[in-house]
């Protein structure tokens, strides 16, 4: 029987499951609504079947990092880590059965689903997650294993959304797969980067191998946006073959990234290293128009 309070509307465009689906993505919408500008600025530009898909991926990459980025006060770490896996496990449940109690979960498996995002994606994140709660520095090998986990696959991902009901989507992904784990790695380095202080002070995490934060200097700034930049431009080779539902929220992306790197590159690295360098509101929507033009030629 359901519940009195749960009718409040006369005339319902939509019931049951459908009902149920529509909110969950709505929640997803709002989660990223609240928690990036940026991103939610560029997801603007998708076709409106993708552009909820991608939000779904995202809402549930958000929910994870706020386990392990901003915990209740005096949370215990295993508390955190049981968390993280019961919302690993309620993912997985999601993709056999279609359905969750949580609407993020519930979301993301719609998307998942139809898109064929599985566990090859799915369980790396995770893994990467698991890592911020017990480990403060990398080295080369755990930062690579770290940046695939935590930003490849979600590009990994979105690009399956793209591709998603394409008739040759399969081989366009194998084609496609490298550039969209290049634009992957190059968001979460520059955000490492401009994160510097933060992780430091305080999370008390070192993302970059060997980087000292209070040692940072003008050597170490450029080495690591040379790669970024490299990172960048490897992707950029591959969003004029994107789908044209999809190739200007990209470019708008690539667009505010690029430019982030460009004011870092210009930021002397004590202010790196004490504020987080950003891009201003009107700055932003100049370089998505600019970038609208460009991805839709």
């Amino acid at each position: 029987m359901s519940a009195p309070w749960t009718h409040d509307r006369d005339d319902e465009p939509t019931t049951g499951y459908a009902l149920y689906d529509e909110v969950a993505e709505r929640s997803a919408a709002l989660v990223i609504k609240r928690y990036s500008t940026s991103f939610g600025l560029a997801s603007r530009l998708l076709n409106g079947p993708v552009r909820t898909r991608v939000r779904n991926i995202y809402a549930l990459v958000r929910v994870a990092d706020e386990i392990v980025d901003a915990p209740r006060p005096q949370a215990d770490p295993a508390d955190q880590e049981r968390l993280l896996d019961d919302l690993h496990a309620e993912v997985h449940q999601a993709l056999r059965t279609g359905h969750s109690a949580n609407l993020v979960v519930h979301a993301f498996a719609l998307t998942a689903r139809s898109c064929g995002i599985g566990p090859d994606l799915i369980d790396p994140f995770f893994a990467s997650m698991r890592t911020d709660l017990f480990r403060v520095e990398h080295d080369e090998k755990s930062f690579a294993e770290y940046v695939y986990g935590s930003a490849e696959v979600v590009g990994l991902m979105c690009l399956r959304a793209f591709l998603s009901g394409r008739p040759n989507a399969d081989r366009e992904y194998a084609e496609l797969a490298p550039g969209a784990q290049r634009l992957g790695a190059a968001f979460q380095k520059v955000n490492f980067l401009r994160d510097l202080a933060a992780d430091r002070d305080q999370l008390g995490r070192s993302y970059f191998p060997g980087l000292d934060p209070d040692r940072f200097d003008t050597e170490a700034r450029d080495r690591f946006l040379d790669d970024i930049d490299a990172d960048l431009a490897a992707a950029a080779e591959v969003i004029p073959r994107l789908p044209v539902g999809s190739r200007r929220a990209v470019a708008a992306a690539h667009a505010l990234f690029a430019e982030l790197s460009r004011r870092l590159r210009a930021t002397a690295p004590e202010r790196i290293r004490t504020e987080r360098i950003r891009v201003p509101s009107a700055v932003k929507a100049r370089i998505v128009a600019r970038a609208v033009l460009v991805g839709a030629s």
